[in-house]
């Protein structure tokens, strides 16, 4: 993609969606560590249902680990892979404690140590609770930016990198946030909506199909 249509990509992104989140629901950054932890392989509405009912008795690494491991997967049985996700968050609380005094750290390397955390979880915990531009490239960023030709790449780790390199500095902040969101309901999977697509005229795909 032209330097000047990734500009206008953006751009319009902002124009409809200034302030975009994530869907996660959470009050403190424990509460999204643990639901972007929850999340892998799952979806958010899955995760939000099961963290509404769990933050009430359990919303810090404290009251986490006194619910204990058999605890916690009765409020997130509904979600997929439950059973290595709750033995992952009771030892992320462990070294929360022991390490970090209770608080999430903000720096990658001590993210990453925790259980459960990999680069994407990381890139998502930096980006949205402590406002740091990296990009957390998850099925949806890696299908929205092959398509359009944004960044073009097989793994996340090479769109990661291309992405970073290439968005205009003034929209790198938010953008991850913007291609989670398009992915999710515009240029979806296996029925893409493009003739809706506020960016169709700047897509590689879209021009293929001659919008």
């Amino acid at each position: 993609m032209k330097a000047e249509d990734r500009q206008e990509f953006f751009r319009r992104m902002q124009v409809i969606n200034p302030h975009p989140k994530t869907e996660l629901e959470y009050q403190s950054t424990f509460e999204l560590l643990i639901a972007v932890i929850l999340s892998a392989q799952a979806t958010d509405v899955s995760v939000n249902l099961a963290t509404r009912r769990l933050y009430k008795v359990a919303n810090t690494p404290q009251a986490m680990l006194d619910l204990g491991e058999d605890g916690l997967k009765n409020y997130i049985k509904t979600i997929g892979l439950f059973n290595s996700k709750a033995r992952n968050v009771i030892a992320t609380c462990k070294i929360l404690l022991e390490k970090h005094a209770g608080v999430v750290p903000s720096q990658r390397a001590a993210l990453e140590a925790l259980p459960g955390v990999g680069r994407k979880t990381a890139n998502v915990i930096l980006n949205t609770a402590f406002g740091q531009p990296t990009m957390a490239v998850d099925t949806h960023i890696l299908r929205v930016a092959n398509r359009t030709g944004l960044a073009l790449g097989k793994t996340p780790q090479i769109i990661e990198r291309k992405l970073l390199k290439s968005i205009p500095g003034e929209y790198l902040l938010d953008a991850h946030h913007w291609l989670i969101l398009h992915g999710r309901y515009t240029c979806k999977a296996r029925s893409p909506d493009c003739p809706e697509c506020i960016v169709r005229d700047l897509c590689r795909t879209g021009k293929q199909k001659g919008f």
